[in-house]
Formats: structure tokens, C-alpha cells, sequence
């Protein structure tokens, strides 16, 4: 912003490279302290003040640097460079004592709490009291003596704590505070974000160094925070917020309500166009909707710094459709543009207003969507909700960089106070969550665990509901609809679906869920689980086929089953008629489809008390003891099931065989293809085609198989000869490579090794490239080195993980296939991949 000679106040940056070292080493470069010293005496040289000491004083603010905005995960600290000496100067240099006094006593609060480490809550437990004796609601009200008060109380908290740290010399107070910054890269907030966003922790950050400039010298100066488009929607639109009498962190902390940009152009309409002018140039220069703090000092306006705005997914959309239309960026940077995961946030539902109750209070739309959920008041209690699998809603005062945590795990966040461009707004965005903020009619008491509106109290599991669209609070649950889709989202997937290579299937078990993912883009699908089927009001029947002999009971079942199975078929194929649609004949073991023996027991304890017969419950469970293993996962299932008890996949095939007759009866145009699942050995596959080929004859009807198993994967050259296509079901091969069981592995160890780093990332959410990656490039190539005409895809949800596309792309897999919500967001990810191959 230097260079294009905007109002930016000097100063200098340290760069992320003494970050690094910092991290290796634990200790600040030598030489450095010597280089900010050179620095600091450039700067005054360019400004003509002094820092610490002189008849005009500098004073200079410390602040975070990254490569990828992280918005308040990291430390700050303003106002260094003063003290007793330097609050004269202050005074005698602006006229004002209140507000050098102020400037002192925010620099004793920041610098204890940030380089010192002295617990927050004790300066605003001072600051309260104050307020509470004056009888105002916020800091800017407070007289002299208050602040003066305050400063000397902050000063004798300090030494209480940490007696004799709190520097008076300027120069080990911009040392200290260079330091804090360094080190708030590894503290718990920063790391959980950059785990939340996928940001490498090896990058570090820089640090920047400028000359404070001052909101807070009267009615004639400000702060605020702009955007150059609405982050929100997307719209062009006036967006920021602004503070008389105020320095930077009062507007993004949300500690006091703030008032519009508009408003502004009646309080500094000079200013304000300026400002205008200068958001229209930097948004053209960076070809992005960007986020600009700025500062008003006695009718000046500054430009203290700027990064590309957070926003929602429906804002990064439409900016993205919008600026190609307007010939800011092309259609291949539209693309890259947008988080392909995001986009499942567009079909989240909101509030229907036509049903919809009167509010209890309106507070600022900061982040759009509904989310319905128990109230919570802290963020720790915010994480046990959501382990424990309840949805809940954040209540806070404001928040604030520690409450990442439970930010990340409710389903939307309320504050009482704060703006547009407040911390919660800022990241509620950023994680594409429903927030209100500023709800200034509601008290929020954390202490007690209340928020009251008058004498209605809202308590801690009361379930509310927010909509982040319009502001509204409703002290019950609401009904919600889907919503509209989105015309650029619409125009952008068209746009990827031009670049892709590589198609988008969806796994689908029904009709419906066919038809939906059609509608949403898949051409096809990858994997239709048929034991999916075999449950509800059809369970009575498999479990007839499983407990009863060979003889005629088991065939009325089998050819009862085989009838509900080519419903089922039929309906698939119609949904996807012209598109091929992969049936999974039966994968898991036949003892999930059976009461457990301590079910059963339970159940005959139960009638033995109520004086009823258990002779039926006894033969079930010596018939259930019969299919039991001591390890499943390894056990009688799959094409292994198909083998022993054949008349079941015989069942099956014949139902997919007559299903695809009956289309093309009809005039469809089926594309039937049948996977063969769990496959360690060739000749599994060969008989299983030796008694299944005869049914299918001569029609067009592929036969593969899922690989799986990691001797699959490494015999895949083999297993090719007998094979028309691979599926990879990286969820099971993802199990079988780690020797782990998913569901144990979430719940006793796999956050705490993430946590660690012991694992980079969950190995079930993105395809461990090294390990299973490795299997899947193996099986690739030795397959197609048999099978030149081998189709091969994934069909594990890894289909739908933009990381993982890009990675199976890069070995020439024909597609990926995903749960129905992902489809769209597959899609963009395979255009993306396409762009950075």
C-alpha cells in the first residue's frame, strides 16, 4: 500500500524467516535487536518524532504477519514506547490528558496480558468496577481519574504477578513485544485454526512494525474496519464499521457497537469518499475483495493495513462469478477461487419467515444461515456438547481469539456486543457458521450462565434459534426450509465442468438419493451399498434366510428378497438412465443383520419375569452364536460370504440382471455395472465370475471389483486379467494399511495424535497419500499395464476431499464418487485439479 502512495504510517517488518528460527531454536537470531534498533532511528528520521522521548513523541504498534490471514489468532500489542516520561510529552504534544492517560493504560493492560501473561480478567474486572461507579457502559466514557486509576491499578497487578517485569524502557518494550508475537504463532489458538483451515505450521509469521496513529485524540478521529464488497453475500455494497473516539482493537474485539460506513459519510465526509476511493483501488489491485482497518486522526485518514477478506461461501460464489463478469479476474481463477468444500454450506436451511415466531431480539446479520441449538456460555462447554453429539449455540458477551475452539464446535454463535467486522463476525464467516452479534437488548452473564432479555432468562441447555441472515433471536426452535439455489453457483459449476478431466459420481442407495445427486451433477454412480437395503421393513426376511436351512423356507425368503432387490435396481437405473450406476453386491458380515446374544438374553430375562415362554429366544441365539466372529471386519464377509453361501449373490445378480432387462424393455438406457467387494486373490474374483457371468450372458454389464485390501492393491496386475474396473474403497484400505478400526480410532486416540502431530491430518478425511496413496498409485499402474481399458475410481468418501482429488487425479483415475452433498463440491475440486495439473 507503500507503493501505491496510499496514507499508510511508516514503520518496518521482520519477516517470517526469524519466525522459523524462533520455532527451531527457541531464540531470537543474533543481531536482530540491533537491526530494530537501526529501524526505529529510520523511522524517526522519516517522521520527525522521537521514540521515547522528545517534545513529540512516537508511539508504535506491534502486530502479526502471515502468509494466510488468520484474524485475531495471534498477538498484537499497541501504544509501545510510553511511560512517565513519554505521558508528559503525550500531553503537552495533544493537549489532551485524557487521552494520553488512556493510551498509558491500554499499553499496561495489553503488554501484561499478552508479554507478560498476567490473566486478562483482572484489568476488566478494574475496568467494570470503574464503569459500575461512573455509571457508563463502556471505557470511553470513563473521566481522567478513572483512567489514571486504572493505569496505577494495572501497574500494581502487574508487579503482584510478575513484580519488576513490566518495562519502562521503550526499547525493551518493543523488544518484549516483538517477541510475543513471535512466539503467539505456537499458542493453543493459532495452532487450532491453522488445523481448522489446513494451514502448514512450518510457515511462521512475520512481524509488523508502524507507527501509531490515533483514533481515540476526540470527536474529530476514529477507527474502523471496511470491506470492499459484502463478505457475506458478495454484493457490491457499503460494509465496515466504524468507532468515534476509539483505536483499532475496540471495533474488531466488539466490545462497543459501532456505527455504519454511511454514517461516517455524515460524521467525515471527506474521509469517507477518500476512504471509497481508495477501497475501489485496492480491490483493483489485488483483484480481490479485501479487509482494510483504518483510522480518522484529527480529520486525516489513515490506512493501517489490508488483506484479502474473509468470507461465506455464498459471497465467495458470487464474487467469484462477479468479478469474471466484470473482467477483474478470468473464469480459471473464478474457478481456483472457491473452497470446494464450502459449498455443502449453500443447501443448509433457514428460517421460514412465513412461519416464523417474533423475534425475542434483533442483533447484526454477521454470518448468514439458521442453526437451532442448546445455549452454551463458554467455549469449553461448547466442545463437550458437540462430543457429546448435541447441537449447541455460543453465547457470548463478545468473543475472542481463545473461544476458537468452541467456535469450531457449535452450530452458531450469539454475542451481545461487537458489529460486522467483529472477531465473532470475522471468523463466524471465515468458518462458514450462522452468527448474531451486537444483540445489545440481551444481558449475557457468563458467571451464572444466563442471558436475559427482561424477565425472560435464557439458560444454559435452553435451546434458541439464530438467523444469521436477518438477526434474529427466537427463544425456541423454528422451522426451517431449504434454500434458493444460488444462479452463480449454477454458472461457476458449468464453468468447471468445462476444464474437468476427470467425472463425478455420487454413492446413492435409493432412487431419491440418484435423483438428487443428478440433479446435483454426478454422472453416475460410483457405489450403491445393497446391504443398505436389506434393513427395515426387509430385515424379517434376510434374517430368514440366515437362520433357516437350505430347503424351502429359505427360497420363499431369498425369492421374496430377489423381488424387492429389482424394485430397488430399477429404480437406480432409471434415476441414472444413460449414466453408469455401480450395485456393491453385499459387503458386510450376516451377523450386523441379527440381535446380539446379549440382545436376545436381555429380551428373555424380561419375559422369564413376566412368566412368558423363551423357547424361540434360545434357538435364535444358538443360531446367532453360529454367524458370530471374534474379528468381523476380518471375517465372513464380502466376495468371501459370496462364495460360501452362493445362492445370495446368485439372488443379487440375478435381481441387477432383470432390473436392467426391464429398462431396456422400457426404452432406457442402462448402464449396469456389478462390483465384487473385499477381493484379496484372483481366483476369489475368477469363480466369482465363473458362477455369476451365466446370469449376466452377453449383455453389456461390466464386472469389477473394490480393492480394498492392501494385497489387493499389490496384486492388482493379477487381479486385472479378470477385472473390467477397480473401485478403490479407501475407507476400508485406509483401516487394513493403519491396522486401525476407525470407529475405536476417533473415539480413544486419533484427535490426540492430531493434536500432536503425530498424524498430520485425519487419514479418513484426506487420503494418506504416502501409505494408502502409495497402494492406489501401485494398483493403478499394474492394473492398466494388464488392462489398458481398465476403468478405475474411488468411491470411499475420500471421493469428495478436494486434496484427495487432486492427488488421484494426478495418477489418471477416471473418477471420484461421493456422498450426494459433495457432488458439487467435487466437481469444482476436479476442475481445480485439472488447472493445477
Amino acid at each position: 500500500m507503500t507503493s501505491l502512495d496510499l496514507p499508510v504510517p511508516p514503520g518496518f517488518t521482520i519477516t517470517t524467516e526469524v519466525c522459523r528460527q524462533v520455532i527451531d531454536t527457541g531464540e531470537i537470531p543474533p543481531g536482530l535487536w540491533e537491526e530494530v534498533d537501526a529501524a526505529i532511528e529510520r523511522l524517526e528520521a522519516k517522521t520527525g518524532r522521537s521514540y521515547g522521548s522528545g517534545p513529540v513523541p512516537i508511539l508504535l504498534s506491534v502486530r502479526s504477519g502471515a502468509k494466510f490471514s488468520m484474524p485475531g489468532m495471534m498477538d498484537s500489542i499497541l501504544n509501545i514506547g510510553i511511560n512517565d516520561e513519554v505521558l508528559e510529552s503525550l500531553i503537552s504534544w495533544s493537549g489532551d490528558p485524557h487521552f494520553a492517560w488512556d493510551a498509558y493504560r491500554r499499553f499496561v493492560q495489553m503488554y501484561g496480558d499478552v508479554v507478560l501473561g498476567v490473566s486478562d480478567h483482572l484489568f476488566q474486572e478494574v475496568l467494570t468496577e470503574l464503569r459500575r461507579d461512573r455509571g457508563v457502559t463502556d471505557d470511553s466514557k470513563l473521566k481522567l481519574e478513572d483512567l489514571q486509576s486504572a493505569t496505577h491499578r494495572f501497574k500494581a497487578i502487574i508487579e503482584e504477578h510478575r513484580p519488576g517485569e513490566l518495562p519502562t524502557d521503550p526499547r525493551e518494550q518493543i523488544r518484549g513485544a516483538i517477541t510475543a508475537v513471535f512466539d503467539s504463532w505456537t499458542n493453543r489458538r493459532a495452532i487450532d485454526y491453522r488445523r481448522l483451515n489446513g494451514i502448514p505450521d512450518d510457515l511462521g509469521t512475520a512481524c509488523n512494525v508502524q507507527m501509531m496513529v490515533f483514533g481515540d485524540l476526540g470527536e474529530d478521529s476514529g477507527t474502523g474496519v471496511c470491506f470492499t464488497r459484502d463478505p457475506s453475500t458478495g454484493q457490491r455494497v457499503s460494509f465496515g464499521d466504524y468507532l468515534q473516539q476509539a483505536q483499532g482493537e475496540d471495533v474488531v474485539a466488539g466490545i462497543r457497537n459501532t456505527v455504519s460506513l454511511d454514517d461516517l459519510a455524515e460524521l467525515h465526509p471527506e474521509c469517507h469518499g477518500e476512504l471509497i476511493e481508495i477501497m475501489e483501488g485496492l480491490e483493483t489491485h489485488y483483484r480481490d475483495m479485501c479487509d482494510i482497518e483504518f483510522t480518522i486522526e484529527k480529520d486525516t485518514l489513515y490506512i493501517l493495513q489490508a488483506r484479502i477478506g474473509k468470507r461465506t461461501a455464498e459471497a465467495a460464489v458470487r464474487l467469484a462469478v462477479t468479478m469474471a463478469d466484470e473482467g477483474l479476474i478470468d473464469r480459471a481463477t473464478a474457478i481456483r477461487r472457491v473452497n470446494p468444500a464450502s459449498l455443502e454450506q449453500l443447501h443448509r436451511p433457514k428460517i421460514d419467515q412465513a412461519k416464523a415466531p417474533s423475534p425475542l431480539v434483533r442483533g447484526v446479520a454477521a454470518s448468514p444461515g439458521a442453526a437451532t441449538g442448546k445455549v452454551v456460555f463458554t467455549s469449553d462447554d461448547a466442545v463437550e456438547f458437540a462430543k457429546a453429539g448435541e447441537p449447541c449455540l455460543l453465547v457470548r458477551p463478545e468473543t475472542t481469539p481463545d473461544d476458537i475452539h468452541g467456535m469450531a464446535a457449535a452450530t452458531g454463535i450469539l454475542t451481545s456486543q461487537g458489529g460486522k467486522t467483529s472477531h465473532a463476525a470475522v471468523v463466524a464467516r471465515g468458518m462458514g457458521k450462522p452468527a448474531v452479534t451486537g444483540a445489545a437488548e440481551l444481558t449475557v452473564d457468563v458467571i451464572n450462565g444466563i442471558a436475559s432479555y427482561g424477565d425472560i432468562d435464557i439458560s444454559q441447555g435452553d435451546v434458541i434459534t439464530i438467523d444469521g441472515t436477518t438477526g434474529a433471536v427466537y427463544p425456541q426452535q423454528v422451522d426451517l426450509i431449504d434454500p434458493e439455489q444460488l444462479p452463480e453457483l449454477r454458472t461457476l459449476l458449468e464453468w468447471a465442468d468445462e476444464i474437468k478431466g476427470m467425472d463425478v459420481r455420487a454413492n446413492a442407495d435409493t432412487p431419491e438419493d440418484a435423483a438428487e445427486a443428478r440433479r446435483l451433477g454426478a454422472v453416475g454412480i460410483g457405489l450403491a451399498r445393497t446391504e443398505h437395503m436389506f434393513l427395515g421393513e426387509r430385515l424379517e426376511v434376510v434374517q430368514q434366510i440366515i437362520l433357516s436351512g437350505p430347503g424351502e423356507e429359505r427360497q420363499e425368503a431369498l425369492a421374496e428378497l430377489e423381488r424387492l432387490q429389482v424394485q430397488d435396481f430399477e429404480g437406480l437405473l432409471e434415476a441414472m438412465d444413460g449414466l453408469p450406476v455401480v450395485i456393491r453386491l453385499l459387503d458386510p458380515p450376516l451377523h450386523e443383520f441379527l440381535p446380539s446374544r446379549l440382545e436376545l438374553g436381555q429380551e428373555a430375562l424380561v419375559r422369564v419375569r413376566a412368566g412368558r415362554p423363551i423357547d424361540d429366544l434360545q434357538a435364535m441365539s444358538e443360531q446367532v452364536a453360529r454367524w458370530e466372529e471374534d474379528n468381523p471386519m476380518l471375517g465372513l464377509r464380502g466376495v468371501r460370504l459370496g462364495l460360501m453361501l452362493d445362492q445370495l449373490y446368485l439372488m443379487q445378480v440375478r435381481a441387477a440382471v432383470t432390473a436392467y432387462d426391464r429398462r431396456v424393455a422400457d426404452g432406457g438406457s442402462p448402464k449396469l455395472e456389478i462390483m465384487i467387494p473385499l477381493v484379496a486373490a484372483t481366483e476369489e474374483l475368477k469363480r466369482m465370475r465363473q458362477m455369476i457371468d451365466p446370469e449376466i450372458g452377453d449383455r453389456p454389464i461390466a464386472v469389477g471389483t473394490m480393492i480394498e485390501l492392501p494385497r489387493a492393491a499389490l496384486t492388482a496386475g493379477h487381479i486385472a486379467e479378470v477385472a473390467d474396473f477397480f473401485s478403490f474403497g479407501t475407507n476400508d484400505l485406509t483401516q487394513m494399511t493403519y491396522g486401525l478400526s476407525r470407529d475405536d480410532a476417533e473415539g480413544l486416540f486419533l484427535r490426540a495424535y492430531i493434536d500432536r502431530g503425530i498424524l498430520d491430518s485425519d487419514p479418513f478425511q484426506t487420503l494418506d497419500v504416502r501409505g494408502v496413496g502409495r497402494l492406489v498409485r501401485v494398483a493403478t499402474e499394474e492394473g492398466r499395464e494388464t488392462n489398458p481399458e481398465l476403468t478405475v475410481g474411488v468411491c470411499g468418501e475420500h471421493g469428495g476431499d478436494p486434496a484427495t482429488i487432486k492427488f488421484v487425479k494426478s495418477l489418471g483415475l477416471d473418477y471420484v464418487s461421493c456422498s450426494p452433498p459433495r457432488v458439487e463440491g467435487a466437481r469444482l475440486a476436479a476442475a481445480q485439479a485439472e488447472l493445477a495439473d
